[in-house]
């Protein structure tokens, strides 16, 4: 689906934040269509991503491809 979030699976270098937050912003810009939302959505837009990387994270986690205080 979105070609340009990269794989953040890697056992040997672990994702940072940044990496993860970057990827779930790509993937609610896709979803949504926005690339930058409305003010009446940006905190809808703003929750979504937080939610997105922090299902990123314990995905990660899960499948020990990144420690769990990262």
């Amino acid at each position: 689906m979105c070609r340009s979030i990269k794989q953040l699976r890697d056992a040997e270098i672990p994702a940072t934040e940044e990496e993860i937050r970057a990827a779930a912003l790509q993937f609610v810009r896709k979803v949504s269509g926005y690339r930058r939302p409305s003010k009446v959505n940006a905190e809808a837009f703003e929750r979504a991503v937080d939610e997105v990387a922090e299902a990123t994270r314990k995905l990660l986690v899960n499948l020990n491809a990144l420690t769990p205080s990262n």
